[in-house]
């Protein structure tokens, strides 16, 4: 695998990888259960790679953004994604990307993790 410094595969999923490691510390510093949604939303932006590591490194600094401005707020979780994780994710990530595959599992794997984080029952 390429190192992402060097424009290769790597660089491409993740981005510069400074940019990388800067955005995980970032999303550690969150209360658990934005956390979980904040990761639960990352695993499922990663099937919507951009074509350059720039724009996929903005995609997630700005989720950060995002969800550091909810914490701030007290925002709680479902007003942030709305009661479809799935169409946020969705809707968040067209700003950056046309698109990629996402099967059906991961979008139930998303929608779970939310209600989760939210601290609602799933089935």
């Amino acid at each position: 695998m390429f190192d992402a410094e060097n424009g290769g595969f790597l660089a491409k999923v993740i981005g510069p990888k400074r940019r990388w490691r800067d955005y995980q510390a970032r999303v550690k510093q969150l209360p658990p259960n934005y956390r979980t949604a904040t990761e639960a939303i990352e695993r499922y932006l990663t099937h919507f790679v951009p074509n350059d590591g720039d724009s996929t490194a903005s995609m997630f600094e700005d989720l950060a953004d995002l969800v550091e401005q909810a914490v701030a707020d007290g925002t709680p979780i479902r007003e942030i994604v709305g009661a479809d994780p799935v169409e946020f994710a969705e809707a968040f990530v067209k700003n950056y990307t046309d698109g990629g595959y996402v099967p059906a599992r991961e979008r139930k794997r998303l929608s779970d993790a939310i209600a989760r984080a939210a601290g609602e029952q799933t089935v």
